[in-house]
């Protein structure tokens, strides 16, 4: 009830954003990009294959902004940003001349209707996954929602592989506007129907691929210059992010979903010669239900976890972590030298959590650091403090070396 008022008030601010703005969102060719996992990756991969084809592009991800060439703050832990900032992009893309826009589209900015107005040429999903249950209640909820971006779109591209595609099927009204991607042959646009490589890890960024490609088909792209965005793509910042590689490795990633833990660890598991270590939380006054499932998730493929804090809020950090201990079958606490188990270490310190991963970190170990990434910002329920993953690390490293 009082989420459907809030709604109604984000509504009225959407149509004067619109009014505002002059509708420029109506007068530049949008591609929306959904899904629980994979958003700011495919988003950032149809930006730049449509600028590799010679296309202005604009770009508004998590990330940040990237309007005509010119990168943009979208402020702490925002995605899609409100209504009024979204149309001031818009406006700034169409005066610079971009001929696309593309919007990482949030399940939260479609319910609220901060996206309403906005005239997409082509939306895609790349997947519903376990998450944001807290604000949508059910599964099939989340689904909904995410359909909405699809409603909206004049054409739709979903993964025909994913669980979420029964739901959308049975949406009647999408049916004739549909186009599928996926491993099989009963997907329209899948690796034998348009055959690429990349040097992305992990098959995640297959179907990441394919949703580009999906999409940068539906807007008459040249099978070439998708092939060639594709080769050259670099990842997003903070996405599968090696920052040291020599005795160890040390990666940086924003996953933060049970199916985000199971993607990056299987795909980058095989590769690990020693240890696999992973440091993560979970944000805190957020979906609880997937915190067991991340320390399931997590445990199947890691030796270690370090457990820490990732935007706790409100809450304690030692329950979040207990909630995600709940899903770890078995686990031996502070065992480092333990083998043929999991082995847990819980620091709330996050800083002191990265340090303790990389110092226990021997030759051939794989340190994974999960949850944050490119955010800048972190609550402990007394609004946002700074905070640096990248500096956390760079310190710890600079540490262990110089000891």
């Amino acid at each position: 009830m009082w989420q459907d008022i809030k709604n109604i008030y984000h509504l009225g601010i959407a149509v004067l954003a619109n009014i505002f703005y002059g509708f420029s969102s109506q007068k530049i060719k949008v591609i929306g990009v959904t899904g629980t996992d994979g958003k700011t990756t495919t988003a950032s991969l149809i930006y730049h294959i449509l600028n590799t084809a010679g296309f202005k592009t604009s770009m508004v991800t998590s990330v940040g902004a990237v309007i005509s060439g010119k990168k943009y703050d979208v402020g702490f832990h925002v995605t899609t940003p409100s209504s009024f900032a979204i149309q001031k992009f818009f406006k700034k893309a169409l005066d610079t001349g971009s001929k696309f826009l593309v919007l990482e589209t949030t399940s939260h900015a479609l319910d609220q209707f901060r996206v309403f107005g906005i005239s997409y040429e082509v939306g895609v999903l790349t997947n519903v996954t376990h998450e944001h249950l807290d604000y949508h209640k059910t599964y099939e909820n989340y689904v909904k929602t995410k359909a909405k971006l699809l409603e909206m779109s004049k054409i739709a591209i979903v993964n025909r592989d994913d669980s979420s595609y029964k739901l959308i099927f049975n949406f009647k009204f999408l049916i004739s506007k549909l186009v599928t991607y996926g491993m099989g042959k009963n997907s329209n646009i899948n690796p034998k129907t348009f055959p690429f490589e990349t040097s992305m890890i992990g098959e995640f960024n297959v179907y990441n691929s394919l949703a580009a490609i999906a999409v940068c088909m539906q807007l008459g792209i040249k099978n070439e210059d998708i092939r060639k965005g594709i080769e050259s793509f670099v990842m997003p910042l903070g996405r599968e992010d090696i920052i040291f590689k020599k005795d160890f490795t040390v990666m940086i990633d924003f996953a933060h979903t049970p199916n985000a833990f199971e993607q990056i660890l299987k795909s980058i598991k095989p590769e690990v010669k020693g240890r696999l270590i992973h440091v993560f939380g979970s944000a805190g006054a957020r979906d609880a239900t997937k915190r067991p499932l991340m320390g399931k998730m997590s445990s199947k493929y890691a030796d270690i976890i370090v457990l820490t804090a990732e935007d706790p809020r409100s809450e304690k950090i030692e329950k979040i972590n207990s909630e995600i201990k709940s899903g770890i079958p078995h686990f031996a606490k502070a065992s480092w030298g333990k083998q043929n188990s999991v082995q847990l270490v819980e620091i709330p310190d996050r800083k002191e959590a990265i340090k303790t991963a990389i110092d226990m970190a021997k030759k051939g170990d794989f340190v994974i650091i999960t949850g944050k990434s490119h955010e800048k910002s972190m609550n402990y329920g007394h609004g946002e403090v700074a905070w640096d993953e990248y500096k956390a690390v760079k310190a710890a490293l600079e540490l262990r070396f110089k000891n």
